[in-house]
């Protein structure tokens, strides 16, 4: 005999359906139907406000086909999060460096995050904290706008939330898209810029994609699992930026006008230092990415002298006369 139609709120349903998805591994959309007693629009509706409600909700296809909904385990056990004032200065610190986030999917969670802390604490608290946020932002920078990918990170998000595989399709400058099947691991923060770190099957290796040439990507039904012995610098390597390559021993002097720079910050793990009797100083390193040093060099023109190698000399010279060049 089938079980008599319910009647009840949406809110009560949900409420079910939630108990039913914390008491079982999980259940399928046509076990939802039956327990229930609705029909298959109601229940994918309500699989959807429960996730947009922020539940931890995934599917998973079964070996037999049969497509399973559940919560990631252990997501009932995390306690309360709670700040000292000291902290949340910091997260309004660490906020007001990602201004070039505006437009995307995790600015949007960001503003649900600080209505969530305003909403706890006293206006007056309120307003110092955002006077102080508001200093620490960096002025006249140049800042990527990242508001035309906002569907391509949704996406992304959520790839690296719930580990879906995804397909891929990246386009180098001048070059067409190629498609990519991908296991993101992580998303990576570089000079204002989004970097997707992850594995390519297709290159059978981990691969940096930069994400302003992303074109698309697209989340499969599969799922992966971080390899264990994953790190970040199984992505990054020796080099002296993001992008790896070959290193080389690199020997750099700067002259006693911004030596002082120099000596204040780690720029590589394997620096070394040899002070000169002008003032000046030489950096000794081992890295890759010849562009990003360039780039990083050129930033102490006239200050800089390239010692060696040779190539790294050679190209640092053409690239001075071909501005030069380009200036008369």
């Amino acid at each position: 005999m089938a079980k008599p139609a319910k009647k009840y709120s949406q809110a009560s349903r949900l409420h079910d359906v939630i108990r039913i998805l914390e008491a079982r591994y999980g259940a399928t959309v046509d076990e939802l139907v039956e327990e229930c007693q609705v029909n298959r629009r109601t229940i994918y509706r309500d699989l959807q406000a429960i996730a947009d409600a922020g539940y931890p909700l995934v599917r998973e296809r079964e070996p037999d086909g049969r497509v399973l909904y559940r919560f990631i385990t252990g997501f009932k056990n995390i306690p309360p999060i709670t700040f000292s004032l000291q902290e949340l200065m910091t997260l309004y610190f660490c906020r007001g460096q990602l201004a070039f986030l505006q437009g995307t999917p995790f600015a949007e969670d960001l503003d649900a995050i600080f209505a969530r802390i305003r909403s706890s604490l006293p206006p007056r608290s309120v307003a110092h904290l955002e006077r102080l946020a508001e200093a620490a932002v960096p002025r006249f920078q140049g800042l990527r706008d990242y508001s035309g990918k906002k569907d391509i990170l949704t996406r992304v998000r959520e790839a690296l939330l719930y580990q879906y595989r995804c397909v891929l399709v990246y386009a180098p400058p001048r070059r067409s898209g190629e498609e990519y099947l991908f296991d993101p691991y992580t998303l990576l923060f570089y000079k204002d810029s989004l970097y997707l770190g992850g594995y390519a099957h297709n290159r059978k290796g981990l691969r940096l994609f930069l994400v302003d040439r992303v074109k698309d990507i697209r989340l499969t039904e599969e799922r992966f699992e971080i390899p264990e012995d994953f790190r970040l610098d199984s992505l990054t390597g020796n080099a002296f930026g993001l992008i790896d390559d070959q290193p080389m021993p690199i020997r750099v002097r700067f002259s006693p006008e911004v030596a002082h720079l120099i000596r204040e910050r780690s720029w590589h793990p394997t620096q070394t230092l040899e002070e000169q009797k002008d003032g000046s100083v030489i950096l000794c390193l081992e890295a890759a990415g010849e562009r990003e040093i360039l780039s990083w060099l050129y930033s102490y023109i006239p200050h800089v002298e390239v010692l060696s190698p040779p190539g790294l000399q050679r190209r640092f010279a053409e690239g001075l006369r071909l501005a030069l060049d380009r200036c008369g």
